[in-house]
């Protein structure tokens, strides 16, 4: 790594070498600009010279009349810049105060020492190898975790702009006169552009990168959101399309995800980092039944869709300038990081043509997209008609509604990477990655059945609301089961086997949603949750049954 030095104007220090082959390296100070003094004498400890490769203002104003220049010693050299006359072999070395910078380097390894000087200040000794810059902490922030948090970012405002659907229809049926059905059908003809780009997007992102495809998702949802109210106004046919569009956005989201961390994560920190990215949607739905109340209160129902929506430019520009699909697209990636990265393997390249058949005659792939439907059945009627059901039978009032629905996904995003850590633990303590998997998702499987369950017997809506936060946060722990899954079956083909458990899964956000609809026009509450208890049964046996935590395609 390149040394860079500025010498103050108040030290006119020299390095003067005398007798046994000592060299003197520059010449008497030259004035490079009437602003900059450069005094290019020195000697390493051993008497080796150090190469000047190039000269560079600085530019912070306290630092004028004061010289920049980048000097590449040997390696087998140590240079001492001391607060006293030290003696270097034959050579005297006059005390000499100096700035450092560096420039990038493939090499990295150095130890800086600092002594105190007469005057107080601190001084750098490189006392081993090369000098590393001090950088801020923002900079030293892993740039994998950097990818995570951005990934977090857009599920958060992923669920924002699914859910604030779920109060604002209500105020919206009033308007407009809608039954049950309808708001049913509205509330499904999202999954309809939802289910459509599963697939396409995990085979999008495994091709062309996670990076495109997020981005144009995001992008994408963010303007069918603004524009829902404007659809509605023009009529029911519109509002259908507007939000089946926005569906075809959000779609993409997931298998990019997948295959982004699939390149980026080791898979000693998989867990954890899917459950931190899972937790930004539940956080984005603790922030929009949070929020869409009090902005339909204040300034009327369209509002959540223009204010919501627009958060997506934000991220947006952050995108384009921090996230890279893989870690060799990466050029800020320092070589330590890239090492944890890859594990001292090299990136594949990306997929170009998918096994359909092989995928398809795994029996862990159809374990995968299974549990998925059952996950997701109970998951997406709880999602779209939580603030209905404690209107109508809690007697909520839709202020109410939306800040008592948080507390299930505010459980369920602290649960969730509760969980990560857990899971994570365990791999690190020799647990198998199959048994590890197959315990997590029980435990999002039994964990909502039984809290489902008991909803028919509580007296108190407080009793009630309790449940519902205790099934969705043992729920969370399905982000360290089968949404860890593919990653580990299959890390090549994350997005493909995500965008395919996934349809199942959209599926029955469509077929669930709608049938709630309808059994709630001929039947009550309690069937719904019977039928969402039965399939996370199901889904446990099958789960437990054909589940596995080894890659079986490479």
């Amino acid at each position: 790594m390149a040394l860079g030095g500025l010498i103050s104007n108040r030290n006119f220090g020299s390095f003067i070498g005398s007798g046994n082959g000592c060299q003197r390296l520059g010449k008497t100070c030259a004035e490079v600009s009437n602003r900059f003094m450069l005094f290019p004498n020195a000697l390493c400890r051993n008497h080796q010279p150090w190469k000047i490769l190039s000269l560079q203002p600085s530019l912070k104003p306290e630092l004028r009349g004061h010289m920049t220049s980048f000097l590449q010693p040997r390696m087998d050299c140590r240079v001492r810049f001391r607060s006293s006359i030290n003696d270097c072999g034959n050579t005297k070395i006059n005390r000499s105060r100096a700035y450092y910078k560096s420039e990038d380097s493939d090499i990295t390894d150095g130890v800086v020492d600092s002594l105190p000087s007469a005057d107080g200040s601190a001084e750098a000794i490189l006392v081993e190898g090369n000098l590393q810059s001090a950088s801020p902490w923002w900079q030293q922030f892993p740039r994998r975790w950097v990818i995570v948090l951005l990934c977090f970012a857009s599920f958060l405002l992923c669920n924002m702009d699914r859910v604030n659907m779920s109060i604002a229809i209500l105020p919206m049926s009033q308007e407009y006169n809608w039954s049950s059905a309808t708001v049913g059908l509205i509330q499904s003809s999202f999954f309809w552009g939802y289910l459509l780009t599963q697939i396409l997007g995990g085979i999008w992102a495994d091709k062309f990168g996670g990076k495109v495809v997020l981005g144009f998702g995001v992008v994408w949802w963010s303007f069918a959101t603004i524009m829902t109210p404007i659809a509605a106004r023009l009529g029911l046919p519109f509002l259908l399309v507007v939000r089946a569009f926005m569906g075809i956005g959000e779609g993409v989201a997931m298998p990019a995800m997948n295959n982004m961390l699939s390149k980026w994560i080791p898979v000693s920190e998989r867990s954890r980092s899917l459950a931190l990215v899972y937790s930004g949607m539940y956080l984005g739905s603790v922030t929009g039944l949070a929020f869409s109340p009090m902005l339909i209160h204040k300034f009327g129902w369209p509002s959540v869709f223009y204010s919501f929506g627009s958060l997506g430019s934000i991220w947006f520009m952050l995108w384009l300038k921090y996230a890279y699909s893989s870690p060799k697209d990466d050029p800020g990636l320092s070589a330590e990081e890239k090492k944890v990265i890859l594990g001292g393997s090299k990136p594949r390249e990306p997929v170009t043509v998918i096994p359909w058949k092989l995928i398809l005659s795994k029996p862990p792939v159809w374990a995968l997209i299974i549990s998925h439907f059952c996950h997701n059945w109970g998951t997406f009627i709880l999602l779209t008609w939580m603030p209905t059901y404690y209107n109508q039978v809690l007697k909520f009032n839709l202020t109410e509604s939306g800040l008592l629905c948080v507390l299930p996904w505010l459980t369920m995003a602290i649960f969730a990477n509760i969980g990560g850590w857990i899971a994570d633990t365990l791999v690190s303590r020799g647990i198998s990655i199959t048994n590890v998997r197959k315990i997590m998702q029980s435990i999002g499987f039994l964990g909502p059945a039984f809290f489902l369950s008991q909803l028919s017997h509580v007296k108190t809506p407080a009793m009630a609301v309790l449940c519902m936060a205790c099934s969705q946060g043992s729920d969370a722990f399905s982000q360290s089961g089968l949404y860890s899954n593919h990653q580990d079956i299959g890390p090549r083909y994350a997005g493909v086997l995500l965008g395919l458990s996934n349809t199942a899964g959209v599926l029955a956000g469509v077929f669930g949603t709608a049938a709630t609809g309808y059994i709630l026009q001929r039947g009550s509450w309690d069937d719904v949750f019977k039928v969402a208890v039965a399939l996370y049964l199901i889904g446990t046996l099958v789960w437990n049954l054909f589940a596995t935590g080894e890659k079986i395609l490479d």
